[in-house]
């Protein structure tokens, strides 16, 4: 009898020297760019999500450290369509750096989707908003912000009632040398325009690539919050302050407040940056920000993944202000620093409520008995119709084998889950009589179109064959095991244990009574830049013909272990 989908608890941390302490990355698996707020005791994580579908993954927490993914901003087909295409996205385009925030009762999602034209054309920057009562959704269509050039936009309600764009790149693209601009205009929210004089408050002080802004104002004091230096090494956040929302701003001498640039590759994490901040109930304030896990040579399959971190405010000396003919006298705001004890995100740090302990709730048993698939569950770009079905055999996913194949701008039949640790074992039951030869079905590990691992069934004539595939950057697909398998009925189990840095991969016929082995590979061959992230999950096509055949998943089993 088939159970429902459970998140076991896998892990507490509140062990031994580590007991009052949380864990980082707080949302771990491709969750960068994250963006929070608080509404009352109620905190929320928005996330880019580029071309994967449903885009813009929703968390939320009670405590800061233990998170739940709740819904998706971008959910439904209607809102991925026209100037929103989700639908032959290129890679690592789609969903950039949102914003979410909270206003009168709504909560508000800002940010750009980055599409390519086919005919070769420069990128197109679509800054859009989208609004809900409840953060699970559902979300509204995409209100397009026209004449809003750039990336990563922000949104800002101020006290006085009036909303505030602030962009990124002004005149609407980069400059020659690489150094971003960051510029603000009002913004009528009833009709989705901006209005009045727009402002470039900051062209390129901060120093290179300077993005994914955010303002705030505390203490009467504007505050600007942007990336700089590129995604990579020398990512961080910096703040600049000012009296006047438009300015002039200046700049913490302290910056950057937060970043690894200065640390080892053999650091726990690198490439730490793009921040945003939240006030708590009680007056104290964190910050969340992405970072790479250094798990081999300062890289991760996991990608870009959500930290937290405590924030103090300090004053720091901006300009000296002569007040009288013999007399000057300091300029002072009060600025955010990040992880004071330390200046960087740190592995273990104090729970933010000593007595909310954290845990690590990745653990998935998936039977596919509900109506509706998991959130965990995501695409390569929205879906064709007719890719999967729950209600054609219930108690089972049903993946028809489309002809397309595994190709940048193109919409495949897989449906993956983000890898959350570097260990972890993922063990897919399948039933799979293919009619037509050259169909095959089964497991996909997804970095990108040039870099994944496939372990399918593959039918040649009367035989059947469980074939493994791997796809490097700039490399054809080459293949790495292939056995026959006997008595094969059209059931099978396939497993995955991924441990020191290795994928050991098994099959089993009879229903995982008895696995054979059946290959290993170096896991640092999926490693490719990792701006998205793996996923890994369910794989079928027909390679090109078209067929009537499918592949039904009895269940999946996901989990993983915390080095």
């Amino acid at each position: 009898m088939k159970k429902t989908l459970v998140i076991l608890v896998q892990f507490l941390i509140f062990l031994s020297a580590k007991e009052g302490n949380f864990i980082n990355p707080i949302i771990s698996g491709a969750h960068p760019d994250p963006s929070i707020c608080r509404v009352g005791d109620d905190y929320y994580i928005v996330n880019s999500s580029f071309e994967y579908f449903p885009g813009l993954p929703i968390h939320h927490s009670k405590d800061l450290v233990n998170w739940e993914l709740i819904g998706h901003g971008i959910h439904r087909e209607d809102q991925c369509n026209g100037e929103m295409n989700l639908v032959d996205v290129q890679s690592d385009g789609g969903i950039h750096a949102p914003t979410i925030r909270h206003n009168k009762g709504t909560f508000y999602i800002i940010t750009t989707n980055v599409y390519s034209p086919l005919d070769g054309k420069p990128a197109k920057m679509i800054n859009f908003i989208i609004t809900a009562k409840d953060p699970k959704g559902p979300w509204s269509e995409p209100h397009i912000i026209v004449g809003a050039p750039g990336i990563d936009p922000d949104i800002f309600f101020d006290d006085n009632n009036k909303v505030y764009f602030t962009g990124t790149h002004s005149p609407g693209d980069m400059n020659t040398n690489g150094i971003g601009s960051i510029w603000i205009q009002e913004l009528d929210v009833k009709n989705w325009k901006l209005i009045n004089k727009r402002h470039s408050v900051m062209d390129g002080k901060f120093g290179l690539h300077t993005e994914g802004p955010h303002i705030y104002k505390e203490h009467g004091i504007y505050y600007l919050l942007v990336a700089e230096g590129g995604t990579g090494k020398n990512h961080s956040v910096m703040i600049a302050a000012s009296k006047n929302i438009f300015g002039p701003y200046y700049e913490n001498p302290r910056n950057p407040i937060l970043t690894s640039r200065h640390l080892s590759r053999n650091y726990f994490v690198n490439n730490v940056g793009h921040g945003d901040m939240v006030e708590l109930s009680d007056g104290r304030w964190y910050m969340v920000s992405l970072g790479k896990r250094n798990d081999i040579n300062g890289d991760s399959n996991m990608g870009r993944e959500t930290h937290l971190t405590p924030v103090k405010w300090e004053p720091s000396i901006v300009k000296w202000e002569q007040v009288s003919k013999d007399r000057w006298e300091p300029l002072r705001y009060l600025f955010p620093v990040a992880a004071p004890l330390t200046g960087r995100v740190e592995r273990f740090t104090p729970l933010p409520f000593g007595d909310k302990p954290q845990y690590i709730n990745n653990t998935v048993n998936d039977d596919f008995i509900d109506d509706n698939l998991n959130l965990r569950w995501t695409f390569i770009r929205a879906p064709k119709n007719n890719t999967f079905s729950l209600s054609d055999n219930p108690g089972y996913l049903r993946l028809f084998s489309q002809p397309s194949s595994i190709e940048n701008r193109k919409r495949f039949s897989f449906i993956g889950m983000r890898q959350k640790e570097s260990d972890f074992t993922f063990e897919v039951k399948m039933k799979f009589l293919p009619h037509d030869d050259g169909v095959e079905s089964g497991m996909l590990h997804y970095q990108k179109e040039y870099n994944y691992l496939m372990s399918t069934v593959k039918k040649v004539r009367k035989k059947f064959y469980l074939e493994q595939k791997f796809k490097g950057k700039n490399e054809k697909v080459i293949a790495l095991k292939k056995v026959v398998l006997k008595k094969y009925d059209g059931d099978l189990t396939l497993k995955v244990e991924s441990k020191n840095d290795k994928y050991d991969f098994y099959y089993s016929l009879d229903n995982g009574l008895n696995f054979s082995y059946f290959n290993t590979v170096d896991a640092i061959d999926m490693y490719d830049g990792n701006y998205t992230g793996a996923l890994i999950g369910l794989f079928s096509t027909s390679n090109g013909i078209t067929s009537q055949d499918y592949a039904d998943f009895d269940f999946v089993r996901y989990k993983d272990y915390i080095r």
